[in-house]
């Protein structure tokens, strides 16, 4: 499990007066990534238009381009403005497989200001039943810091 304390830190030296979501995106992608070797794609899809989320800022494999709001878990996530951990992606009704070495996943909804749905982060383990709701609980955290979430 990543030292959250020091990740949030780093997070926050880096990020300090930026207000570019992308530019965050890119910070946060890359920071969290290499935190935990758990984590083996990582990275945001950015809602560009009504129920559709395109692929952001990644660290990994290549990802899905376009993930509507009704497929899989990242859409789950959109939709319904939920953490969705899921131990088992096989067992995930829907799951899209944009990476087979895939097993379990964590989808963090990004909210903004006014509670406005940015995107959601997206964090795959080729491990299964790789995350916590502590992982969810402290990426979410980091995630309403960084994107102005009141």
């Amino acid at each position: 499990m990543p030292d959250y304390d020091d990740l949030t830190a780093r997070i926050r030296a880096l990020t300090h007066d930026e207000t570019d979501e992308v530019a965050l995106m890119a910070t946060l992608a890359c920071e969290i990534h290499h935190s935990d070797d758990r984590f083996d794609w990582t990275g945001f899809y950015r809602v560009t238009a009504p129920e559709t989320l395109k692929i952001g800022p990644y660290q990994g494999g290549h990802g899905c381009l376009v993930i509507p709001f009704s497929r899989g878990v990242c859409g789950a996530a959109a939709r319904t403005r939920q953490v969705q951990l899921v131990p088992d992606v096989d067992a995930f009704p829907g799951h899209i497989a944009c990476a087979s070495a895939t097993r379990s996943e964590l989808v963090i909804p990004v909210l903004g200001p006014g509670e406005r749905l940015i995107g959601v982060l997206d964090i795959d383990s080729n491990q299964p039943d790789a995350f916590t709701a502590e992982d969810a609980q402290r990426l979410r955290e980091i995630l309403d810091e960084c994107f102005g979430r009141s």
